[in-house]
C-alpha cells in the first residue's frame, strides 16, 4: 500500500478511537445531570450512588477523548498539511470556537463536578454538572459544523486555491448540518442508554447490584425505547438530504450501479466494483425507490453518473447495514424490556434478556462507528466534497514511516480500549458500600455528626 492509503488508514484508526469517547461523554453528561437532579428532588441515596459511579466513567471517557483528539489534530500537520494550507481559513476558526466555547467550559467545571461535592453547595454542584453537559453539546455543535461544511460546502470563496469565508452563517448552518447534529446527539444518547443498561444488567447477573442498579436500568431502557424511533425518523430525513446533495453516496450505500426506476432495497449482497454488479443480491422489490423517492416507481441515480468521483461501494454498503441492523436490535431489546418492566423488577427479568443487554453494553459504539464510516468514506475521493480531493492535501512522507506509526497507534489503542473496558468492569463489580452518601446526624451532646448510610 502506498503512503496515501496508509495515511487514510491511520487517520481512520485515530478517528475511530477518538469518536468512541465523545459518543459517551455527550450523552452521559446529561444522564449525570438527571441523576443529580433526582437526588436533590427525592433525597433517595440510590440516585447519588448512581451519580458518583457514572461520574467516574465520565472522567475516564473525557480524558481519553481529549488525548485522542490531540493526536488526531496533529495528523493535520503530519499527514495532511495541505488541508490547513487550503482550508485553514475556515477550519481553523471553527476548531478555535470549539476550544474557546466548549472545551474550556467542560474542563473548568469538570473539576468542580468531580471534587467539589463537599466543598460547594448542592445547587452550585448541580450547576457545574449542567455546564459540563452543555459544554459537551457545544463541542459537538462546532465539530459537526466543520464536518458538515466539508460534506455540503457553502458560504465560501476560493482565491488562489485557498478557501475564504464569505458568510459564516452559511458555513456553520450548511444544508446537512441540522440533520448531522441531531443524528449525532441522538446516537450519543443511545450509546449511553445501552452502556447504562448493559453495565446494570452485568451487575445484576454478577450479583453486584446495589440500590441504584434497578433505577439506572429502568431509566436507560425507557429512554432508549423513546429515542430509537426518533432516531429512525431523523435518519430518514438525513438520508433524503444526502440524496439531494451527495447522490453518489446514497448510490454506493444502496449498491445502485446504474440509474433506474423500481430500485429494490438490498438486504444482502456482495458488491463487485470491478464488474459493477451485486452478487447474491437479496432485497425488497421497489424498496429503495419507496424510501428515497417516496414512490414505488421513483428513479434513483446510479454510480454510472459519477465516473471517478464516487466512494468505494463495499465499505459503505456494509457499514450502513451494520448501523441499521444494530439500531433494529436496540429497538427490539428496549421495547421488550419496557414491556416486561411493567410487571417485573429489573432484577427479575429473564436471564437471557439481561445477558443480551450486558452483551450490548457497547452496541452504541458499533452503530456510531459504522455511521461515521458511512459519512467519511462516503465523501471520498474528496475531503471537501466536490472541491478538494484527498490526494491534493497529502504529505510527502515515505510509506514505511506511515506504516510504522500506524502499527504503533493500533497497538496503543487496542491496549487503551481493553484497559477502559476493564476499568468499567472493575468499577461495576466493586461493592458500593464506600459510595454511600454522607448524611447529618445529631450526637448526644447536640453536635452535628457526619455518618454514612
Amino acid at each position: 500500500m502506498d503512503a496515501l492509503v496508509l495515511s487514510r488508514l491511520q487517520f481512520a484508526a485515530n478517528m475511530t478511537f477518538h469518536i468512541l469517547f465523545p459518543a459517551i461523554t455527550i450523552g452521559l453528561g446529561w444522564a449525570l445531570l438527571l441523576f443529580r437532579w433526582r437526588w436533590l428532588k427525592t433525597k433517595d441515596s440510590a440516585w447519588l450512588t448512581a451519580y458518583r459511579f457514572w461520574t467516574q466513567v465520565f472522567a475516564i471517557s473525557f480524558g481519553l477523548g481529549v488525548v485522542s483528539g490531540l493526536t488526531m489534530s496533529f495528523q493535520f500537520g503530519t499527514n495532511w498539511p495541505g488541508f490547513m494550507e487550503r482550508v485553514g481559513n475556515i477550519a481553523g476558526p471553527l476548531l478555535g470556537y470549539e476550544v474557546l466555547t466548549a472545551f474550556f467550559l467542560e474542563a473548568s467545571f469538570l473539576g468542580v463536578m468531580l471534587f467539589g461535592q463537599s466543598r460547594v453547595s448542592e445547587r452550585v454542584h448541580l450547576a457545574a454538572t449542567f455546564l459540563v453537559a452543555i459544554g459537551t453539546t457545544i463541542s459537538a455543535f462546532w465539530i459537526l459544523a466543520l464536518n458538515s461544511w466539508m460534506q455540503t460546502p457553502q458560504g465560501y470563496e476560493i482565491i488562489n486555491g485557498e478557501f475564504y469565508a464569505r458568510s459564516w452563517l452559511q458555513i456553520i448552518f450548511n444544508p446537512s448540518f441540522p440533520f448531522r447534529l441531531v443524528h449525532m446527539l441522538l446516537a450519543s444518547s443511545l450509546t449511553v442508554c445501552f452502556l447504562l443498561a448493559g453495565v446494570s444488567a452485568w451487575q445484576i447477573l454478577r450479583r453486584r447490584a446495589n440500590a441504584s442498579t434497578g433505577r439506572v436500568f429502568r431509566t436507560a431502557v425507557t429512554a432508549a425505547a423513546i429515542i430509537i424511533p426518533i432516531q429512525i425518523f431523523v435518519g430518514d430525513l438525513h438520508g433524503l438530504n444526502t440524496l439531494e446533495y451527495q447522490p453518489q453516496k446514497i448510490a454506493a450505500i444502496e449498491g445502485i450501479w446504474h440509474t433506474e426506476h423500481d430500485v429494490p432495497l438490498l438486504l444482502f449482497a456482495m458488491p463487485n466494483e470491478r464488474a459493477q454488479t451485486n452478487k447474491y443480491a437479496f432485497g425488497i422489490p421497489d424498496g429503495s425507490s419507496l424510501i428515497l423517492t417516496h414512490s414505488l416507481h421513483g428513479e434513483v441515480r446510479g454510480l454510472d453518473q459519477f465516473p471517478n468521483a464516487h466512494p468505494p461501494v463495499a465499505p459503505l454498503f456494509w457499514a450502513f447495514r451494520i448501523m441499521v441492523g444494530t439500531a433494529m436490535l436496540m429497538l427490539a431489546a428496549s421495547w421488550l424490556a419496557v414491556w416486561l418492566l411493567r410487571k417485573l423488577a429489573p432484577e427479575d427479568l429473564p436471564r437471557p434478556l439481561l445477558r443480551l443487554f450486558a452483551a450490548m453494553s457497547f452496541a452504541g459504539w458499533l452503530a456510531t462507528v459504522a455511521g461515521w464510516y458511512v459519512t467519511e468514506v462516503g465523501r471520498q475521493p474528496f475531503i471537501v466534497y466536490g472541491l478538494l480531493r484527498i490526494s491534493e492535501i497529502q504529505a510527502r512522507v515515505p510509506a514505511s514511516h506511515v506504516a510504522v506509526t500506524l502499527v504503533a497507534y493500533l497497538a496503543i489503542y487496542l491496549f487503551l480500549i481493553l484497559a477502559y473496558i476493564g476499568v468499567i468492569r472493575y468499577l461495576a463489580e466493586k461493592p458500593a458500600a464506600d459510595e454511600a452518601p454522607l448524611i447529618g446526624a445529631v450526637g448526644a451532646d447536640g453536635s452535628t455528626l457526619e455518618v454514612r448510610t
